[in-house]
C-alpha cells in the first residue's frame, strides 16, 4: 500500500518529530544542538513557520510548529535537515544518511492539545531520565516560558497569551501545568497521532479538517474522541 502524503495544513499547529536513523545520536556536542538551533530559526524566518515549543533530545527532537502556507512546514523541515546532515557529516567526518526516513508529524486541535502538546514537550527530558525537572534541561524551550531567558525561535501561542495577563502570570500559570504533568492516555494520545500522521482532536474537529483536505485525516472518525480530559489553569 503506497503510504499517505503527509497531512499538513496552513494555519493549524502541527507536532513534529524527527529522529536519527536506527535511533542513533544526531548530537555529539553542545555545537550541534546550538546549530539545529540556528537552522531551524533561519528557516522558520524563511518559511513563515510559527515555532512554539522545542525539545533536543540526543537521538531526535520535537517541535509545535503552525506554518502559515501550504508549503511552509515540509520546505522548512527539507531545508533544516539537509543543511544539518551536511553540517553534522563535516563537523564529525563521516558520511551517510543521519535521520530515520521522513519526519514524522500530525495537526492538532488547538484548544484542545496544543498547551498539552507543550507540556508533553516540556517533560520529554524528564520522562527519559535525563533531568529529574523540565527547568534543568537547556535544549528545549521550557526556560523561555518561565522567562529564564529569551528564546528568539519562539513564537508564542495565542493560547500562551491567554493564560495571564501579565509576563509573570502568565509563566507561573504555565510552570504549574507542567509541573501537574499530563496522563498518560494523553501522552499516548500525541504519541500515536505524531507517528501515524492522523490528525489529534474531537470529532467534529476531524471532521470538519476532513472537509478541508482530499487526504484522509483520521483512520476513522467513529467513536468518541481519545479523552475529554482538557488541562485547567486554577
Amino acid at each position: 500500500m503506497a503510504r499517505l502524503p503527509r497531512l499538513t495544513l496552513p494555519d493549524f499547529p502541527h507536532h513534529v518529530m524527527a529522529r536519527g536513523n536506527n535511533r542513533q545520536a544526531i548530537f555529539l556536542s553542545p555545537s550541534d544542538r546550538l546549530k539545529l538551533l540556528a537552522l531551524l530559526q533561519e528557516a522558520a524566518h524563511k518559511f513563515d513557520v510559527a515555532v512554539h515549543a522545542y525539545v533536543l533530545m540526543d537521538n531526535h527532537f520535537h517541535l509545535l510548529a503552525t506554518p502559515h502556507t501550504q508549503a511552509g512546514l515540509p520546505s522548512m523541515m527539507q531545508a533544516v535537515g539537509r543543511s544539518y546532515v551536511r553540517y553534522f557529516n563535516a563537523a564529525h567526518q563521516r558520511t551517510g544518511t543521519l535521520w530515520e526516513g521522513r519526519y514524522k508529524s500530525t495537526l492538532i486541535q488547538s484548544d484542545r492539545y496544543l498547551l498539552t502538546c507543550m507540556v508533553y514537550i516540556d517533560l520529554n527530558p524528564v520522562r527519559a531520565g535525563m533531568v529529574a525537572q523540565p527547568q534543568d534541561y537547556p535544549w528545549s524551550s521550557h526556560l523561555h516560558y518561565l522567562g529564564v531567558r529569551s528564546d528568539r525561535l519562539i513564537t508564542p501561542h495565542a493560547l500562551y497569551w491567554e493564560l495571564g495577563n501579565t509576563p509573570f502570570a502568565r509563566e507561573a500559570a504555565y510552570a504549574e501545568m507542567v509541573q501537574s504533568g499530563i496522563n498518560t492516555v494523553q501522552q499516548t494520545a500525541l504519541t500515536d497521532a505524531t507517528l501515524q500522521g492522523w490528525a489529534l482532536g474531537e470529532p467534529d474537529f476531524v471532521a470538519e479538517l476532513q472537509k478541508r483536505t482530499e487526504r484522509r485525516v483520521a483512520k476513522t472518525t467513529a467513536g468518541r474522541p481519545i479523552s475529554t480530559q482538557k488541562i485547567t489553569v486554577k
